[in-house]
């Protein structure tokens, strides 16, 4: 059951780390980043860290099946996902078809919280605290295709 649960979360991690490239954005007021940084601290803080620094061992599960809280800083994963999966995780929590059927997490969904415009000023305050070799990695992950015509 172990090695199933394993399987089903690493390829949840696949698909989650290899979806379509996000369209750039463009930087963020000043104004929004303190938005985001005030609702940062208000709704995401208390288990993300104040600093972005996720939950200790955040890597290993917690007695009840369940991983810890990642961080959001360069030492974390969030940078590695498009922009309009991180709004869904975001508003709609761990749910199909960014996790497995009945997997379980401590992620809730803030939709009925915040709006898809306040989520979002959170996580350009998020991506704002990265420093600019996590931006570039970030810029050439999601960087537009182009076709060939």
């Amino acid at each position: 059951m172990k090695t199933l649960v394993l399987a089903a979360l690493a390829s949840a991690g696949l698909v989650a780390c290899s979806d379509p490239p996000s369209p750039a954005v463009a930087p963020a007021s000043d104004a929004r980043l303190a938005q985001g940084a005030t609702l940062y601290a208000a709704q995401c803080a208390s288990c993300h860290g104040a600093n972005l620094e996720g939950q200790p061992d955040w890597r290993e599960r917690k007695p009840d099946g369940r991983l810890p809280a990642p961080p959001h800083d360069a030492s974390g994963h969030t940078w590695h996902h498009p922009m309009e999966m991180l709004v869904q995780m975001t508003r709609d929590g761990m749910v199909p078809p960014l996790a497995p059927e009945g997997y379980q997490s401590d992620m809730p969904a803030f939709g009925h919280v915040l709006s898809d415009d306040e989520i979002r000023a959170v996580l350009a305050y998020i991506e704002s605290q990265w420093p600019d070799e996590v931006k570039q990695m970030r810029a050439e992950r999601f960087k537009p295709q182009t076709s060939g015509r």
